[in-house]
């Protein structure tokens, strides 16, 4: 009963902070998407097409999952490979790699 009292204090007070969790999150998720669906209407490469592309290149890595950047139009593909992580950076436009970190 303690237990259950801690974790709803705990899971309230960033309410009664006056800020709420992971705040606007979905709101930025939904504009990335719909920025990433216009780009693929005007020519820019699809997710599929890029992890298509990418994720052949990186053998001996596990894939994540990936995250798109409307601003720029930069997908970042996340990948573990011997317990360090690996960011490849796409243009979602060309369907170039534009940067990377780990190895």
């Amino acid at each position: 009963m303690k237990m259950l009292l801690i974790l709803a204090t705990l899971a309230a007070a960033p309410v009664m902070m006056g800020a709420a969790p992971f705040a606007g999150e979905p709101d930025q998720r939904r504009a990335d998407q719909q920025s990433a669906f216009q780009a693929r209407r005007t020519g820019g490469l699809s997710l599929r097409e890029i992890e298509g592309r990418v994720i052949p290149t990186m053998r001996g890595a596990q894939y994540l999952g990936s995250d798109y950047d409307s601003g720029s139009a930069i997908y970042t593909l996340k990948f573990l490979r011997d317990g360090t992580v690996i960011w490849v950076d796409v243009d979602g436009r060309t369907g170039q790699i534009v940067g990377r970190t780990g190895r």
